[in-house]
């Protein structure tokens, strides 16, 4: 049986011809445009920050933390006092110093006295203050020496001035707080102000609750004392939990208590991305990483936790395992999938300024790319459907 066959041309209507071209070229500019543009992304790869290591001519070192790098990098600066501070010692409570307040009471043993009045036995002078050479005047005595004194030897001195003038004087002197022996609180306090340093307030701790206690929490209170051209610092928890940080205070200390300054800075894919105040605690990096919700379990790269610093001369010495001169940077890298991962965690310290950082995992990328070229296609689709 013979056959015969007829060829058979299908012609598309010019308006699905244009739909299919456009498809096909958004197709191919989608494909051109995630290949040419870098998609958003919330920091460097980990390949990336390895290609900035020494070794490939970067600036960084980068290394893989074990247990002799976690001990390594084991230190925490630490607030305290220097021995200046720790060595002096109290202020005598009872010492007058120029700039001081006194009030004077003397008493004649005549009815008309040098400077009593008539009928009077006794002469107050009050508010009597030291000058800034360290004398007093007082009537019939003269100019007397006071400042580095204590009150009965001031006593003593000007009843020996008044014998040669009035038969047996009887004298007291009292000692007002002045400018002379005092110290400055400020910050945050209850009650800023000057105080002076008197019997029940020669220490630190004794002088902070004069000024009514700090204003602040606690575990973040720092106080800072300026002595001249010295400072020191310690924790306030410190201060209250080692009597040697209770340091005695001298005239003209200034007495600052602020909110403790310290913190890292946590980046990539973590649950968040904030600066995060240390406080006084010696915090390691799976706290650090807890304390901003975790890793992100839709980005992160477990094996890409890196922890930044700009490490001192000495420490990067024995982390490097040679002598290197001047601060160096370094990128410290946790793996949290090896067996002791975690623990190794566990172990670093994160200090202050640091940066904590988490890499996307490779298939993140991926799946921006690959939505990156649908989105396209599903427009491009969207189009032809409405041509038909």
């Amino acid at each position: 049986m013979n056959r015969s066959f007829r060829e058979v041309t299908v012609k598309l209507s010019p308006a699905r011809s244009a739909a299919g071209l456009a498809m096909r070229l958004v197709v191919i500019a989608a494909m051109t445009l995630v290949a040419a543009c870098s998609l958003p992304r919330s920091g460097p790869s980990k390949n990336e920050i390895y290609s900035g290591a020494v070794e490939k001519g970067g600036n960084a070192h980068v290394i893989y933390v074990n247990e002799h790098v976690a001990r390594a990098t084991n230190y925490t600066p630490a607030y305290g006092f220097s021995n200046s501070f720790l060595r002096a010692g109290q202020v005598g409570a009872d010492e007058i110093r120029a700039g001081d307040v006194l009030g004077l009471a003397i008493w004649e043993n005549v009815d008309d006295g040098l400077l009593t009045s008539l009928g009077a036995s006794s002469t107050a002078l009050q508010e009597i203050q030291v000058d800034s050479s360290g004398y007093i005047f007082v009537p019939y005595a003269g100019r007397v020496q006071a400042a580095g004194n204590t009150p009965d030897q001031l006593r003593q001195l000007i009843t020996e001035r008044l014998s040669t003038q009035t038969p047996d004087p009887q004298v007291t002197v009292a000692r007002v707080a002045g400018d002379g022996a005092t110290v400055s609180v400020m910050g945050k306090v209850t009650a800023q102000g000057v105080y002076p340093i008197e019997r029940p307030t020669r220490t630190l701790s004794a002088m902070l609750a004069r000024s009514g206690g700090v204003s602040i929490e606690p575990e973040i209170a720092v106080i800072t004392v300026k002595r001249g051209n010295t400072t020191g610092k310690v924790w306030l928890t410190d201060l209250y939990s080692n009597a040697s940080n209770d340091i005695a205070l001298r005239p003209g200390d200034v007495i600052l208590v602020e909110e403790d300054q310290r913190s890292f800075t946590a980046l990539g894919a973590l649950g968040g991305q904030t600066r995060v105040p240390l406080g006084n605690e010696m915090i390691n990096a799976v706290e650090a990483v807890a304390m901003v919700g975790g890793l992100n379990s839709n980005l992160a790269d477990p094996t890409g936790v890196f922890i930044l610093r700009d490490e001192p001369e000495q420490v990067a010495s024995r982390v490097l395992g040679k002598t290197v001169q001047g601060t160096q940077r370094i990128a410290y890298v946790l793996d949290l999938t090896r067996p002791n991962g975690l623990f190794l965690a566990r172990d670093f310290l994160v200090r202050d300024e640091d940066t904590v950082y988490v890499t996307e995992a490779p298939y993140v990328q991926w799946q921006k790319r690959l939505a990156a070229l649908i989105g396209p296609i599903n427009s491009a689709n969207s189009v032809q459907n409405l041509t038909q």
